[in-house]
């Protein structure tokens, strides 16, 4: 991952927007960020990782705008923060913009905009930064896989905070542990941990749950025993439980069936007292039964004797009133007819009461004569009733009339003041779309001219870009051509050593006897000897493939300067020789007025749409003015007619009317004298036929009492009787006949008598007897039930604890398995001599590795002294795994890292941080780390140890890395040349960049 650029707005201290140009500050290779305690160097790295990850490191990882934004920055400007850098081969660029709180558009108070974030990547084909995305869970994910690390992980390793490392020094094997795990991630170990002690509870809770089942059905069969059977001691876990019930419950079922055998037996000889004793009680009911039938028939007749003369009367009344029957129907034939002549008279009465005097002593014909009279009036009467009825309809109609010509006059002059400003209405509309008709146009050339100025803009930054990368590559090129020549030139003076010390080689390889490979000889009295620096074959060899790999790296750069060169080339051809800067603002200007012109032309559809509605009203309204003069000019006529119409109407309702308020009035008079009239006939004659027939009513009755034996109608009407009564007394002769005839019964049944003759039935003493014999039925019952039920029970409960038993021996096996593998893995087992969790061993190894490569710088900055090593020892009571020591090579001894000075903290946690930087850097897939940022902590070092250091922050760049150093320590500013300094004031920080 290498920073090209930082653009930071509104955040922080910074209230405008600051600039960080971070491939000019990582040339040099070590830079240094220096300001004023509280100016905002911190910010600065802040901003980095919130353009990363959506979120700054340590107590501000809220994020929220609220914290983030500028308290300098101008009300109208966003907080931003836009970072270009390059990641996994690819040049990405991210925008983020926190929620912001801003004044509304319209209207008082404040809005929130949401936030916003942008992920561009640039292509080198197309030479333009495509859009990538805009969802912010999308470019999280994004960043998070190119990168291989979190947040936690991006904080610990390129913004290397020296007083976390501090601290981790000096921390014990528990806090250590936290950090590696942040780092390095082991939640998966710690997760195993956590499922096999989960195991472990969860089997042991199962056996535990399967021995209770076991003991709670051990239980269940000692209650069904009657407490006969023992329970054994053991508890739920324990071994040996299982045999231990199931032995017991065999005893039990064997008890039980015993004691069932012997309930049964009781059971049949109750069985047989009871039938006995049911015999003799119901013998004993029976007796009593008929003793008291017999007495009670002789209680009967004694009062049936006793009511004798009750009912002789009875009859005799019952023969009157059925001779009094044959009256009935003419009495009540007289009594309908007066009733009916005293409602008659009555209506009559009332009828007359309403006449006037003139028909006071009219009969029913003469009433029914006036009656047909007023009839004939209300004939004549009709007509004139609907010449009313037209006279009234005429004058609504004419209403109407009178309000559509109000209407019509009101449609009229607003017409016509609509249509005195159409000229205005229509010049305005047509200037309107004409005016966006010319902005479309000029849309048109701006989108052209746009677009040429964004490629030579984009030609332009890659033409700045490609000039810095050409100086680059010919400084590398230079570099390479020196290091090739300096190669071959030790090439060839080894080459010429060795052809210089030629004979001792040769002379290396003679044996006595054997002959020389340059003379024949077979005797070498005196053969060469190598001296001090003797160069061999392999040396040799070995000076020409370095040569060879400098001469293919140099081949190689000047390949890469010449497709730099042709690069630089295109984009200036395409850029010209105008500065980016002009260009950036010419582009900007063009993009500016394209907008305007935009805006202006999005108003063109909507204008010429309300010019065609304008129009249409135009339309409207004029035929609406034709349709009302029309409608006018109709009404004149129509006016003319009703008037006259009217006129012959109300002369001939006058006429008809006389004295009345309306024909309406004279009809109701009229109508109702008629009505009057004719009920009062109809009482009249009404009232005549009632007295009719109430006399020969009267004739009837009389005949019917003399032919029925009686002296009067009177008399007859006193025998008859009602119906209630009738039938009373009808029920009282069935009643005694019913009871004479039961009591002759009973009396004369041979049972009933025999039974009379015998001694009282101790019904009493047979009961009891039969309930206790039931009593004693039930109960061996119901001990033979119990001894079933129990046996029953036994049984089930016997089959059910051997099939647990057999479930439980896998579980119980499966339990000893895990918990040995739980107690090994979480450091309590007796197996695990160290008590090292499983997280802490992984963490261990991490550690091991970390202590390795942060030894490698650490020597240097100690000049060889300090060598950091993992220790494996426990720490007091607690585990072992995470000790970090020291190795002081002046003492030869291994001591805590507790121990060491302030400015030997610093260097070491230094070397730790580097160290653990690297390791995490290839345990998170080797991501590449181009650029680091160090905090602080180079006030605490003398001069020679601060060179050191920084000869070690320098060797980075051996893997091309850039280092930057956050400190405010002035002898700092001496030492390093490229500074990003942060200037604070009362209006804010800024950034300004020296020696690059």
């Amino acid at each position: 991952m290498r920073l090209h650029r930082l653009d930071i707005t509104a955040f922080g201290p910074f209230g405008g927007t600051q600039r960080v140009d971070f491939d000019a500050l990582s040339a040099a290779g070590l830079f240094l960020l220096h300001g004023p305690t509280g100016a905002g160097k911190t910010s600065v790295l802040d901003a980095v990782c919130y353009a990363l990850y959506g979120s700054v490191p340590g107590a501000r990882q809220s994020g929220q705008g609220g914290s983030l934004r500028s308290d300098h920055a101008a009300p109208g400007t966003r907080t931003e923060v836009r970072l270009d850098l390059t990641v996994a081969g690819r040049r990405l660029e991210i925008t983020r913009q926190p929620p912001w709180e801003r004044a509304k558009k319209r209207g008082a108070g404040t809005t929130v905009d949401k936030a916003q974030t942008w992920l561009r990547e640039y292509d080198p084909a197309a030479g333009a930064w495509k859009d990538l995305s805009r969802s912010h869970q999308e470019i999280g994910e994004e960043i998070t896989q190119l990168l291989g690390m979190s947040r936690e992980q991006f904080c610990q390793v390129v913004l290397l905070p020296q007083g976390d490392f501090a601290r981790f020094l000096r921390a014990d094997a528990e806090a250590r542990g936290k950090l590696l795990g942040r780092l390095f991630d082991t939640r998966r170990f710690a997760e195993v941990e956590k499922r096999l002690a989960e195991r472990r509870r969860s089997t042991e809770a199962a056996v535990r749950d399967g021995d209770s089942a076991l003991l709670a059905d051990a239980h269940r069969m000692q209650q069904a025993a009657g407490d006969a059977m023992e329970l054994p001691e053991a508890a739920p876990g324990e071994p040996g439980l299982a045999e231990a019930v199931l032995g017991a419950a065999a005893v039990a079922r064997a008890t039980a069936r015993e004691q069932l055998t012997v309930a049964r037996c009781r059971l049949t000889a109750a069985e047989s007292a009871q039938a006995a004793a049911e015999r003799e009680l119901a013998d004993a009911r029976e007796r009593d039964r008929l003793q008291r039938r017999f007495t009670e028939a002789r209680a009967r007749a004694a009062r049936l004797a006793e009511r004798a003369d009750a009912h002789r009367e009875a009859e005799a009344r019952m023969a009157r009133a059925r001779k009094a029957e044959t009256v009935a129907p003419a009495l009540e034939l007289r009594q309908a007819a007066e009733a009916e002549h005293r409602g008659a008279s009555g209506a009559e009465a009332r009828a007359r009461a309403l006449l006037p005097a003139a028909h006071a002593d009219d009969g029913a014909a003469g009433l029914a004569a006036a009656a047909r009279r007023a009839a004939e009036e209300l004939g004549r009467l009709e007509s004139a009733r609907r010449a009313e009825r037209r006279l009234a309809a005429l004058a609504e109609e004419r209403a109407g009339l009178d309000r559509d010509e109000r209407a019509d006059e009101d449609l009229l002059a607003e017409a016509e003041s609509w249509l005195a400003g159409w000229d205005d209405i229509r010049d305005r509309l047509r200037t309107a779309v004409e005016s966006a008709q010319e902005a479309a146009a000029r849309a048109e050339q701006l989108a052209e001219r746009r677009e040429a100025a964004r490629r030579r803009l984009a030609a332009a930054r890659q033409r700045d870009r490609l000039a810095r990368d050409t100086d680059e590559a010919q400084r590398a090129a230079l570099d390479s051509a020196e290091r090739a020549a300096r190669a071959r030139t030790h090439w060839l003076d080894l080459k010429e050593q060795r052809l210089d010390g030629i004979a001792a080689e040769l002379a290396a390889r003679l044996t006595d006897g054997e002959p020389c490979a340059v003379c024949g000889a077979t005797e070498h009295p005196a053969p060469a000897r190598k001296d001090a620096g003797h160069v061999d074959r392999a040396a040799e060899e070995r000076a020409l493939a370095a040569c060879r790999r400098a001469e293919e790296e140099h081949a190689e750069r000047e390949r890469r300067l010449g497709a730099v060169r042709e690069a630089l080339a295109a984009a200036g051809a395409e850029a010209g020789d105008a500065p980016t800067e002009r260009l950036a603002e010419e582009a900007d200007a063009i993009e500016r007025e394209y907008a305007r012109t935009r805006a202006a032309a999005s108003g063109l559809h909507a204008a010429q749409e309300e010019l065609r509605r304008a129009e249409r009203e135009r339309e409207q309204r004029a035929e609406a003015q034709r349709e009302a003069a029309v409608r006018s000019a109709a009404r004149v006529g129509r006016r003319e007619r009703l008037d006259r119409e009217r006129a012959v109407l109300e002369e001939e309702v006058a006429q008809v009317r006389g004295a009345a308020g309306s024909v309406a009035e004279r009809v109701a008079q009229c109508e109702r004298r008629a009505a009057l009239l004719t009920d009062a006939a109809d009482a009249a004659r009404h009232a005549e036929e009632a007295a009719r027939r109430l006399k020969d009513a009267d004739a009837r009755l009389a005949d019917a009492a003399f032919r029925a034996g009686f002296d009067t109608p009177q008399d007859a009407a006193g025998a008859l009787l009602d119906d209630a009564a009738h039938r009373e007394l009808q029920r009282r002769f069935d009643a005694w006949q019913a009871e004479e005839a039961a009591v002759r019964a009973v009396l004369a049944e041979e049972d009933t008598a025999a039974a009379a003759q015998l001694p009282p039935a101790r019904v009493a003493m047979a009961e009891r007897a039969a309930e206790d014999a039931a009593r004693r039925l039930r109960e061996a019952a119901s001990a033979r039930d119990a001894a079933a039920r129990r046996c029953a029970d036994l049984d089930r409960l016997s089959a059910r604890a051997g099939e647990a038993a057999r479930r439980l021996a896998p579980l119980r096996e499966e339990y000893d398995r895990v918990a040995r593998l739980a107690g090994l893995a979480a450091g309590t087992s007796a197996d695990n001599e160290r008590r090292m969790r499983l997280e802490a061993y992984v963490l261990a190894a991490r550690l091991e590795q970390v202590a390795a490569a942060a030894t490698a710088r650490l020597r240097r900055m100690s000049s060889g002294r300090y060598t950091l090593v993992h220790s494996d020892d426990r720490a007091g009571r607690g585990r072992s795994g995470l000790g970090l020591h020291v190795v002081d090579a002046w003492t030869g001894r291994e001591r805590d890292t507790a121990t060491l000075s302030g400015g030997e903290t610093f260097f070491a946690s230094l070397a730790l941080a580097l160290g653990l930087a690297d390791v995490v850097t290839d345990e998170t897939g080797g991501v590449r780390l181009d650029t680091l940022f160090i905090d602080e902590g180079f006030g605490s070092l003398d001069d020679q140890t601060l060179d050191e250091v920084l000869d070690v922050l320098d060797s980075l760049r051996e893997r091309d890395r850039s280092v930057g150093i956050v400190s405010h320590v002035g002898d700092l500013r001496r030492r390093v040349h490229a500074q990003l300094e942060v200037v604070k004031s009362r209006t804010g920080s800024v950034l300004r960049q020296r020696g690059v």
